[in-house]
């Protein structure tokens, strides 16, 4: 399958959201307001402003028996605001930024931290409070297949470490659409 099957298209071509990569299509997977209100979890802090000694970013896609769903922007950014860009909106906080952080909905996590350290994709679930297992990804129930740079990952999902330029795919039920990683080529990030 390729990458701009679960990502905003038009006339066929992935539409590129404010960061260079195309934003995701379908329902939220669950609000980002139900992120902690700046309370530190599991050793991540919320911080006034961005911390970038340790900047990297990692791309997560969750299919639901075999439909796309969009991880919402500003998950990890308590009083977000948006800025209005020509691609969509981009948040930004007005109180502070957990150091593992959406600003849009095209599934880009950034991890921004003042030190070296690998997080998980559980790190950032629980953030988010949102339930990860090997049967559960938020609200969705089901058997869940995971991959990571397009091998299957069979450990649980919530150690999936968030490397630089990971593409990790959760599938939820069935049908499990084939591992695809995404494109850095052209952004920033």
């Amino acid at each position: 399958m390729s990458a701009t099957s679960a990502t905003s298209t038009t006339a066929g071509k992935a539409v590129p959201g404010p960061e260079g990569i195309p934003l995701e299509t379908g329902p939220e997977l669950a609000p980002a307001a139900t992120a902690s209100q700046g309370a530190t979890v599991d050793g991540v802090r919320c911080e006034p402003s961005e911390q970038v000694v340790y900047h990297i970013h990692a791309h997560i896609q969750v299919y639901v028996d075999g439909q796309p769903r969009s991880l919402p922007a500003a998950i990890g950014i308590v009083g977000p605001v948006a800025q209005q860009t020509p691609y969509g909106p981009f948040y930004g906080a007005q109180q502070c930024y957990y150091w593992l952080h959406t600003h849009t909905s095209d599934g880009v996590i950034h991890i921004e931290s003042p030190s070296a350290r690998i997080y998980t994709l559980g790190n950032f679930f629980d953030e988010w409070n949102q339930p990860l297992s090997r049967t559960q990804v938020a609200g969705d129930m089901g058997k869940v297949t995971a991959f990571l740079n397009d091998k299957p990952w069979t450990q649980s999902p919530t150690a999936i470490p968030l490397l630089p330029h990971a593409s990790i795919q959760l599938d939820v039920g069935s049908p499990v659409v084939p591992a695809h990683e995404i494109s850095w080529a052209g952004t920033s990030l």
